[in-house]
């Protein structure tokens, strides 16, 4: 349910991006097309984004990261509950009660993780961390944050590209 939220928010970011590309301009000859090369554009031009440097191999982060994709694949619900932070689990529940959902599992369904299991860039501040995650969901790699319990770094449902969008989405529906 949550990915498809996400997906359906990445396409129409991605989709006004596309859109707003700005108008075409005349490149003197009747056809619009590239005011400075006087090319036509009939082509949307599609760019594929460029993936981010690898820094480091999240040496920190990894086991945690590993455990959460074991813990998908296998359904395990008791080693998810022990892999996210505390407030992450309060936010999944009051959620479930909200859309009548018994277990994390059943929640949790849409986030499918697959054979791909990385994370990479990591950076610690104290006992805050990010990293890029990617598996068969986020090919592209998704920024999310860890944060530090009981001596121990656990995962969250915190993504600082999440969080700006939802942000942009508030703004924008509290200006109507």
């Amino acid at each position: 349910m949550r990915n498809a939220i996400i997906f359906g928010t990445l396409l129409v970011i991605s989709a006004l991006g596309i859109a707003c590309g700005g108008p075409a301009g005349n490149n003197g000859n009747g056809n619009t097309g590239n005011a400075n090369t006087g090319t036509n554009d009939n082509a949307l031009a599609v760019k594929t984004p460029t993936p981010v440097a690898v820094t480091n191999n999240a040496p920190t982060l990894t086991p945690v990261i590993k455990a959460y994709c074991d813990a998908m694949n296998k359904k395990d619900e008791a080693a998810l509950r022990k892999i996210y932070s505390s407030d992450t689990i309060k936010n999944f529940e009051t959620q479930m009660k909200q859309q009548n959902v018994k277990t994390l599992m059943k929640f949790l369904e849409d986030d499918k993780v697959g054979a791909t299991c990385e994370l990479t860039n990591e950076q610690i501040n104290g006992d805050n961390a990010t990293a890029i995650f990617k598996s068969d969901t986020y090919k592209n790699g998704l920024t999310i944050v860890f944060v530090k319990e009981g001596g121990e770094w656990k995962l969250t449902n915190k993504s600082p590209a999440l969080d700006s969008m939802k942000q942009s989405s508030s703004n924008s529906n509290a200006a109507k």
